[in-house]
């Protein structure tokens, strides 16, 4: 149900949000709102109620088998956020989480996601 708040230490994973050019910050998290795509506002280091897109579930596009939290903090730079902490306002349910075809799909699906973030926090 949201809104909804999710917290916890930034902890390093297999880097491919970098990778695909959407460096994020992830945490290990027992959660029970359901997987997909989120937006949402996250406070980490020096970006309080920062815009943010959310993603809950197991990423198996890239191969990954670890249910966990991610965090694209929009526009900020792309450093270790590492051991930092991190509260996420999850306030809209996007879609739901897909297994893609391949990387290109999913990074054009990506490009979507963030130009529909993008208009939704100029709307809120």
């Amino acid at each position: 149900m949201l809104p909804a708040t999710i917290q916890g230490i930034v902890t390093p994973f297999s880097g491919n949000g970098r990778k695909l050019g959407y460096p994020t910050a992830n945490l290990v998290t027992q959660t029970q709102l359901k997987d997909g795509v989120y937006f949402g506002f996250a406070d980490m280091a020096e970006f309080v109620n920062h815009p943010a897109i959310i993603f809950i579930g197991t990423p198996t596009t890239v191969g990954d088998k670890d249910r966990r939290v991610e965090a694209y903090l929009l526009d900020i730079p792309d450093e270790d956020y590492y051991q930092q902490p991190l509260k996420i306002e999850l306030k809209h349910y996007h879609r739901q989480n897909e297994t893609f075809k391949d990387i290109e799909t999913l990074k054009q699906i990506m490009a979507q996601d963030e130009a529909l973030a993008r208009d939704w926090f100029s709307k809120n």
